[in-house]
């Protein structure tokens, strides 16, 4: 003891320290008593520390309400012991009334002194006057949170935890997980604290389900549709005397999930937790995050997915498996993160401004609800719901429900396949209409090639009103001859709720749009009816229907799981955005089938609409496009062929789009955008009220979606007041570099 262990503290002393803590510890070679913590023996304070090393700074003790003193019978007792023992200061002491009521006694029977009190007091007003405390002025309440809390001090404190994740068991190098189409995830929860922020990150990114059950065989019963369980084991964080440790009974179910299932155990409280998990065989893989804060858990759920590398080394050694400085390095697969604006240089404060635009959109009812979603630099930093599914107020808008994208469809769903299908060369750019579509040789439309349809420079009528050819012309009804109110084999398209389209009516409308007019002059002129073709010429090459080889190619693949065609068939309705009360074909309120007339007409499932999602998984399909076909640890497409359909071709015939994708005017008078984003920049709007925009060159990725044809279409303040562009502007102003 003397030669190695207070050896330090000499010197230390010798040097001028000015403070020592005693710890709460059981050294017999100091102290006899095996019951008597060192914090409260008079041989170590008074008899070592004070006189035989001669150490003259304050003197402070914690842990006083740990276990262990049980030579007193009140924490109070305990206290007094502390001080009597030699102490200036005590942490956290049990009982302060009762502890200056034991010391007051103890001074009346004289066992202790004014004098050694004093003695204290008169060290403790030095070290106050050393730091010059002797001049301090109340502190201004005004701010004090922020001033306190600030954005480099979060900024600092997300650092350090994403510096910290250990990953001390990574078998077959499972994680990050990829290949997220293979999988199906399942999340349970053990410890006596909430998951709800880990459960609600790791649903950012894949579907994953909460299974919970009373006992263990209803458990294991209840996983067996999933492939990968992630355990998080939640231990309170309120003071650093709670317990880390696992109960008997969660020790015997995570032993047994393990058996039978691919587990991810995530820690969320001290490491040392790990010493009673007899065997670590069947668990795949373990992640220690130390803490069950909310930024800890948001930023471990993070790091399962790939959004950075995992860097943590473990502090301590867990007995003979996992030796101190143990941890394993993970890729960063470059999905979208979740942070604060000012870890991508924006300015939260600026950003706010978003929430007055938000006030004025519910107040002018332009939209009763709707989602706003910013990421920069792979990371989204603003991302809220405002109002509710309709005027009646009864549903708020979450960031999970899903809105009718509307024409947002052409480029999140038809594009990224047309993208694809030209890699393969199944439909190339500089492809005639009759060479992807044969059945288009003899039509006036035979030569337009796949550029000027993508381009919107094809001769294209904007639209064709189709279902106004199912109605029976005096009343505007829907013809019985088209329609049934029951689904059959001679009616098994599904246009809306009790409303069925016959199966021949689908060659109708193509038979429509091969024998409509060309309008006279080439020119630009937005229109719908390429994306029919589009969806045809596919659906031929792939032998599947359109939302099957998205959702295959694409959705799976990002995670996308909230994007979808036919919503009805995986979403409860209450998830789900209504958009408009129609009186003029399928008479009633459209919930859960596409807005759009022509789309609904098949099925749901149309090439320019039909597609459903929220703010978040149509950021996946902007980030996948920004990053030049590549997310999440794969290459869906290659970046040449991003640059390709990210291009202007007819620029000298006033045309400002690219292949599919929508682009900044190309004068001043900006429409498309605020005319603040970059040339290289590209997006799309939906009728139904969405807005998403990209921009390579700041990096940023904007979406906006909401049902502003609630209660009807002729609801146009939304689009009329330009207040999508003007959010876009607020965005781009909010930039700090």
């Amino acid at each position: 003891m003397d030669s190695v262990e207070i050896y330090p503290y000499k010197q230390l002393f010798d040097i001028g320290i000015g403070s020592v803590m005693t710890a709460h510890l059981s050294v017999p070679s100091l102290e006899s008593d095996a019951k008597l913590p060192t914090s409260l023996s008079k041989n170590v304070i008074t008899n070592l520390l004070k006189q035989e090393l001669g150490f003259n700074g304050l003197i402070i003790t914690d842990g006083l309400n740990m276990k262990g003193a049980s030579n007193y019978a009140t924490s109070a007792e305990i206290n007094l012991a502390a001080i009597m023992a030699g102490n200036d200061l005590l942490l956290i002491p049990n009982d302060v009334p009762g502890t200056v009521n034991i010391i007051k006694k103890a001074l009346m029977l004289k066992t202790l002194t004014e004098e050694r009190i004093n003695f204290s007091v008169k060290k403790i007003l030095k070290a106050k006057y050393w730091l010059g405390l002797q001049n301090f002025k109340p502190i201004d309440l005004v701010n004090l949170t922020e001033d306190l809390n600030t954005i480099q001090d979060e900024l600092l404190h997300r650092k350090l935890v994403e510096n910290s994740l250990t990953l001390i068991k990574n078998h077959q190098n499972q994680l990050p997980f990829t290949e997220l189409q293979t999988k199906k995830f399942a999340y349970v929860k053990l410890g006596d604290d909430t998951g709800t922020d880990f459960l609600q990150m790791l649903k950012n990114y894949t579907k994953v389900e909460e299974i919970t059950d009373q006992n263990l065989d209803g458990l294991i019963s209840k996983l067996k549709p999933y492939s990968h369980v992630i355990i998080g084991f939640h231990k309170s964080n309120a003071n650093p005397w709670k317990t880390f440790k696992f109960t008997d009974k969660e020790l015997v179910w995570l032993q047994e999930i393990a058996r039978l299932k691919n587990v991810i155990l995530d820690v969320f409280t001290s490491p040392y937790s790990l010493l009673q998990i007899k065997s670590f065989a069947n668990i795949e893989s373990i992640v220690v995050s130390y803490q069950n804060s909310k930024i800890s858990q948001e930023i471990s759920a993070q790091l399962l997915f790939g959004v950075f590398q995992a860097k943590g080394k473990l502090p301590v050694s867990i007995g003979d498996n996992f030796k101190e400085g143990t941890g394993f390095t993970t890729a960063n697969l470059n999905r979208l993160g979740y942070s604060i604006p000012e870890e991508v240089n924006m300015s939260s404060q600026k950003l706010a401004v978003i929430d007055a635009f938000a006030d004025t959109i519910l107040k002018e009812k332009m939209a009763p609800g709707f989602q706003v979603l910013v990421a920069r630099k792979g990371k989204v930093i603003f991302h809220k719901s405002y109002g509710y599914h309709t005027d009646e107020k009864t549903t708020p808008v979450k960031n999970s429900d899903v809105y009718d994208l509307a024409s947002l469809t052409k480029i999140l769903a038809s594009l990224p396949m047309i993208m694809k299908a030209e890699q393969e060369q199944k439909i190339p750019i500089n492809a005639k209409l009759f060479e992807i579509l044969p059945s288009f040789k003899n039509s006036n439309k035979a030569n337009i090639s796949v550029k000027e349809l993508l381009s919107h420079y094809g001769r294209l009528p904007a639209w064709i009103p189709f279902y106004k050819e199912t109605q029976v012309k005096n009343t505007k009804a829907n013809s019985p001859k088209f329609y049934s109110a029951t689904k059959s084999d001679s009616y098994p398209l599904e246009v809306a709720e009790n409303l069925y389209i016959t199966k021949s009516y689908t060659d109708s409308i193509y038979k429509f749009i091969k024998k409509s007019n060309l309008i006279e002059n080439q020119e630009y002129l937005y229109s719908d009816l390429g994306y029919y073709l589009f969806k045809e010429a596919l659906e031929n090459n792939y032998k599947k229907p359109l939302n099957t080889l998205v959702d295959e190619a694409f959705y799976q693949s990002l995670g996308a799981d909230r994007m979808t065609y036919l919503p009805l068939e995986k979403f409860d309705k209450s998830q789900i955005v209504p958009t408009e009360k129609d009186d003029y074909y399928r008479n009633q309120l459209v919930h859960g089938y596409v807005h759009d007339m022509g789309a609904a007409m098949l099925g749901g499932v149309g090439g320019h609409a039909g597609l459903f999602s929220n703010a978040n998984d149509v950021a996946k399909m902007m980030q996948m496009y920004l990053q030049k076909g590549y997310y999440g640890g794969k290459q869906l497409l290659n970046p040449e062929t991003v640059d390709k359909f990210n291009k202007r071709y007819f620029a000298n015939k006033k045309v400002r789009r690219g292949l599919g994708f929508d682009k900044p005017e190309l004068t001043k008078n900006a429409a498309a955008t605020c005319g603040c984003t970059s040339d290289e920049s590209f997006g799309h709007s939906g009728f139904t009220g969405t807005f998403t925009w990209a921009d390579p060159k700041s990096e940023i990725v904007y979406v906006f979606l909401s049902n502003r044809v609630y209660p009807n279409m002729n609801n146009t303040k939304l689009v009329k007041s330009s207040v999508r562009t003007k959010i876009q502007q607020a965005i781009q102003d909010a930039i700090i570099d």
